[in-house]
This record gives C-alpha cells, structure tokens and sequence, in this order.
C-alpha cells in the first residue's frame, strides 16, 4: 500500500512538475500505479475499461450541455443584457463598478454554470468601463477574478453534478438548491471588501438611474433570468431531471440568442458548437482518467488508509474538517476543481461520513473550498483567465486579491462549521 501511494501521487507530481497536460499526468500515474498489482496488458485493459465505464453515465449528459448553454449565452447578447442589469443594482454603493461585477458574476454564472466563463464575459465589457473610471487595473481584475467562481455554487453548477456521480446518488436536486445560501454569502462578502477598498481609494459612485433606464435594464435580464426559473422550477417540482434540465437551457438560450434577440444566426451555430464540444471533450477526459485513478486508489486500499490514518491524528471533529479543508486548499493551487473533486472526494467522504457529516453539506464545503484554488496561483484558471481579460500580470493581482482570500477563507469556515447554512433551505423546501 505505501509503494501505490508513493508511486501514485509521486508520478503524478513528477509529470505535472515536467510540464504533462492533467489529464494525461493523471492516465499515466494511474497505469504505472495498476502495474504494481497485474500485468501490463491488464494494467492498460483495466485503464481503459474504467475511463470508458465512468463516462458511460446519463448525468453526465448535462456538462456539455451546460457548457453549450453558457457559449450561446456568451455569443448571444445575454452577458452584456445582465450586466447592465447589475449596473442598476450596484449603481449607488461606492466603488459601483466593482459591486457590478460581482452581481454580474453571480447572475452570469448561476445560469452558465462556469467559473471561466464568466471571468472572460463579465471581466472583458467591465475592466474598459473601470479602467475609463479610473479604477486600478490590477484591483478590477482581483475582483473579477474572485467573484466568478460564485456561479459555482449558485446552481446550475456542473460541480455539483460530477460531485453526485462521485457519491453514487447525492441527491443534485438538493445539491443545487443546499449552494444558493453559500453563493450569495461569497458574492455579499466580496462586495463588502470591494466596497471599502472603493471608499478608501474614492472610486466613484455612478449616476442615479432614471426610472426609464431602470425599467429597461430590468426588463431586459428578465428573460435570461428566467432560465434559473426554468431549470430550478423544473428540477425541485420534479419535472425534469438535471440532464434533461441541461437540455432545456440550450433550448431557452438558443431560442432568446437566436429568436428573440437575434445576436446570432445559423451560420455562427457550428463554431459555437466545436467550441463546446472541444470544452467538453477536456472535461470529459479529466473525468475519465480521474475515475480510473479512484480505481486504482480503491484497489489498493489508499482511501482507507487516510482515512484510518486522519482518525488516529485526531477524534476531534472540529480539527479533523480543518485538516481537509487544509489539504484541499493546497491541492486547489495545484489541481483544477474537476479532478481534485473526483480523485479527493472518495478519500475524504468516508472519513466525514464516520464524523457524521452530511453528504450535501460536505459537498458544498468542499465545492467552495476547491472555488478558492482555482483562484489562486500556480495553475488557478480564473486566474488566469481574469489577468488575460483584466489586461494585468498575475505578479500585480495577487496582493489585490489577499483581502478577498480572508474572505473566502472565512466562509469556508463559516459553511464547515455551521451545517445549517446549507442544508436548511433544501429541508425547508421538502428536497432532503
């Protein structure tokens, strides 16, 4: 068992270190790793019987779908309609521009389900406008950057449908609905910390709207709105389920895109296609090979080694939540959320589960605990992706972003240790 560990995660570094996609780094460890106890030609049969298996799932079906929603989103129009919706909403608070991209960030992302797509749409139509306004560079983008792993919690979120494959049936309806406190908690926070950074510098308060202004702002996010309606209404009564409600955001958004707001045409639907596909081919893979190194980690006992071995440090509850979250966040800096999630969650369930803890709730925790690495540096892809759209080095948004860190840091804490946070909303509504 202590050579599969070793050899595991010590080729896993190795190939990530040398520069190795993840995904491959992740296929590869897990074969070297499977050679300890078979032959070669079952060690690549086993390989590819698993990835192949644990992609051979209907949930699945919503992340392309998902995905496909959210580039229509991008390409048709909608972006720019919720943003200005949110100029509405954070006109009058000091620092305007900055509550704007945090709501927009929230909006945008509880419908597109996607933390870079939402840096890249809301970041690129704010950072002109703040930087115009006379707002620091490298403070626009700290925002951004903080603020678009919100739709990650705030559902649709595909984070919380992977992590359901993961514990063989959480239930995603309650998933869902058990992140839509926690979102909103992370987006009020970093408005606060925005808001006085805005002050003390004395970034400007944008102009009183007129009801005109209000009225047309408003009545233009009510359709793309309406599509978290939609899928929520239709998850929660039982309608549909979270597949089928992916299927039902393409329509909408292709019908608001296409039909109502005629952004685009037919010809711009193939483009839009490929570049979901070739997004959901990356996932899928992530996933695929991840699912095999869960394999390989079973087959080899290493789950319940940590576990065995997390119980023995400590059998104070408190301590040992604190532990993982401690692990997950080194693990975050490192490791995008897809594969952390899928490859961390069969190690760490079991030991919450001996603690007690709720599936759901553990769920979110660790959802909003892996939000914050990809934030942060070396590989964090809102980062990146938030520097690239904001114009900035990664080197001038990291001191920016320190203030917002203790915030997220703080919720963190806050959703560990107060279950309730998540879960009375599902309880309340009959979900769980």
């Amino acid at each position: 068992m202590a050579s599969a560990i070793l050899l595991l995660f010590g080729s896993f570094a190795v190939l990530m270190v040398i520069g190795v996609p993840i995904a491959f780094s992740i296929g590869a460890a897990t074969f070297l790793t499977f050679l300890l106890f078979m032959s070669f030609d079952q060690s690549l049969f086993i390989v590819a019987q698993q990835m192949a298996s644990g992609l051979d799932s209907f949930t699945l079906l919503a992340i392309p779908f998902f995905i496909l929603a959210g580039n229509i989103m991008n390409r048709g129009g909608i972006a720019m309609r919720l943003i200005n919706f949110a100029q509405v909403l954070g006109g009058r608070l000091p620092g305007a521009l900055a509550h704007c991209n945090v709501i927009a960030n929230m909006m945008f992302g509880s419908i597109s389900g996607s933390a870079v797509a939402s840096a890249a749409a809301v970041g690129g139509v704010m950072a002109p406008l703040q930087k115009k306004e006379g707002y620091d560079p490298a403070y626009s983008a700290a925002v951004n950057i903080a603020s678009c792993p919100t739709g990650l919690l705030i559902p649709p979120s595909s984070t919380f449908i992977v992590y359901s494959l993961i514990t063989g049936g959480t239930s995603i309806a309650a998933l869902f609905v058990a992140g839509y406190v926690p979102g909103i908690l992370m987006g009020l926070g970093l408005m606060i910390v925005a808001g006085i950074i805005a002050k003390r510098r004395g970034y400007p308060v944008a102009p009183r709207p007129s009801l005109c202004q209000v009225w047309q702002a408003a009545r233009d996010a009510i359709l793309p709105l309406g599509l978290i309606v939609v899928i929520m209404g239709g998850i929660i009564s039982g309608a549909f389920t979270a597949t089928e409600a992916s299927a039902a955001a393409v329509v909408y958004t292709l019908f608001l895109a296409l039909v109502w707001y005629r952004e685009i045409g037919i010809r711009d639907l193939p483009a839009i296609i490929m570049e979901s596909a070739v997004t959901t081919s990356i996932v899928l893979l992530m996933i695929g090979a991840s699912i095999a190194m869960s394999r390989v980690m079973a087959f080899g006992g290493i789950p319940y080694l940590i576990s065995d071995t997390l119980l023995a440090l400590s059998d104070n509850p408190l301590a040992i939540l604190l532990l993982i979250n401690i692990a997950l966040l080194i693990v975050g800096t490192f490791m995008d959320m897809t594969p952390a999630l899928l490859i961390f969650t069969p190690i760490f369930l079991p030991v919450v589960q001996e603690l007690g803890m709720d599936p759901v709730h553990f769920g979110v925790m660790m959802t909003l605990n892996l939000c914050i690495g990809i934030c942060t540096p070396p590989v964090g892809s809102a980062l990146f992706v938030g520097c690239s759209v904001g114009n900035t080095s990664i080197a001038s948004v990291i001191r920016p972003l320190l203030p917002f860190y203790a915030v997220l840091f703080g919720l963190l804490l806050l959703v560990t240790y107060v279950p309730e946070i998540s879960l009375f909303l599902p309880r309340i509504l009959g979900i769980y």
